[in-house]
């Protein structure tokens, strides 16, 4: 005797027959510092406008789904370029990146996952060894280091832009130049120290000079005032007021035996 098969069954049979063929692939989940784009196989392809935001989403087995990693990231390049006098230098270039956020899927359309090694590691090379080209080393090495820096971050980023992606910083770690030259840059900032420091004292001592004869010319002045104000009158009162205190310290012990030439009295001492 034939039973027919109850619905339910049959409807749990194909669910639990689709979830062990495709169970991994109707579902995904966008985690923090990502986007995604989905490629629908069967519609309009990728869909690079409509950019997945954080958490759980659904998906058709058959179509694609592309994560991207939209977190400011660095990496660093290490190059051999040309100066301006065409001495060979060493530099080791620091930058981060990341893709414009709801750009992802021109970014996924236009230059792929592997955007950066074929798109950004090129253009900053090719942006450095331009910029260091048109400058000395002993530019490079110090005066004009920040300079250098601005230049090859404001040039890569317009041209990164373009493509739908954002250079965050570029900061040379450091260079390294032949030793002979390095060691004549040295010396050259040395000696410059040394004469900003020459030139300092000489500054100083003129200004010890100034001060010394202003403080002269002062007294000078001062003596010249005193000379013309005293008179025979004033002299003799000041040295009678003075032996007068000086007759009554009580350390002293004088005897006041008469006058002398200019009236006034003498003090011998016991």
């Amino acid at each position: 005797m034939n039973q027919k098969l109850n619905p339910i069954a049959i409807v749990g049979l194909f669910a639990a027959i689709f979830i062990l063929l495709f169970g991994t692939r109707v579902t995904y989940t966008v985690g923090p510092g990502q986007k995604a784009v989905v490629f629908y196989r069967f519609g309009k392809g990728l869909d690079k406008e409509n950019v997945k935001n954080q958490g759980f989403h659904f998906i058709a087995p058959w179509n694609e789904k592309y994560i991207y990693n939209v977190r400011i990231q660095e990496d660093l390049s290490i190059m051999e370029v040309l100066s301006k006098n065409g001495l060979t230098i060493k530099t080791e270039l620091s930058y981060r990146y990341k893709p414009v956020d709801n750009k992802v899927g021109y970014v996924h359309d236009d230059l792929g996952i592997n955007y950066h090694d074929n798109i950004i590691i090129p253009e900053i090379r090719s942006v450095t060894r331009e910029v260091i080209g048109e400058y000395l080393p002993e530019e490079l090495y110090s005066t004009k280091r920040e300079v250098i820096e601005d230049e090859i971050f404001e040039r890569t980023k317009v041209t990164l832009l373009d493509k739908n992606l954002l250079l965050d910083a570029v900061l040379i770690r450091d260079v390294t130049l032949p030793k002979t030259l390095q060691d004549a840059i040295e010396n050259k900032l040395k000696q410059e120290q040394i004469s900003l420091e020459y030139d300092f004292k000489l500054v100083q001592a003129e200004k010890e000079a100034q001060k010394q004869i202003i403080e002269a010319e002062g007294k000078a002045k001062a003596n010249r005032i005193l000379s013309a104000s005293l008179t025979d009158n004033i002299l003799r009162d000041k040295g009678i007021e003075a032996t007068l205190q000086l007759s009554e310290s009580p350390n002293s012990k004088v005897v006041v035996v008469g006058s002398a030439e200019d009236g006034l009295p003498i003090i011998l001492g016991k």
